[in-house]
């Protein structure tokens, strides 16, 4: 039971992930900014579950990493100052057109 319950929550974090990007689309957003909307519904979430999904979410192509022409190597930028933005294919599972099952509630 306590898997099914850490699953059903991991899905809510990647589906909030995409409805707060989507807010802004297609305006990026930063992961410390990301993390901290996120916060107030996952009051105990820890930076790297948050990193994790992010990591899911840019594997699958719903989001993707926006790199500014500030950083001078985009490798070494800390995690937190990292941007992404919703990708297109994003957009389709934010407004539910198109279903992953690792998103479905």
């Amino acid at each position: 039971m306590a898997g099914s319950k850490n699953a059903l929550e991991i899905k809510r974090i990647r589906n909030e992930i995409l409805v707060a990007l989507k807010v802004i689309y297609p305006a990026p957003m930063q992961a410390e900014r990301l993390m901290r909307s996120l916060l107030t519904l996952f009051p105990v979430l820890e930076f790297d579950t948050f990193k994790r999904n992010l990591h899911y979410l840019c594997a699958k192509g719903y989001i993707e990493r926006v790199v500014s022409g500030s950083e001078d190597d985009p490798e070494f930028t800390p995690w937190r100052r990292r941007c992404f933005r919703l990708t297109p294919t994003g957009m389709e599972i934010a407004d539910h057109c198109i279903q992953d099952p690792a998103l479905l509630e």
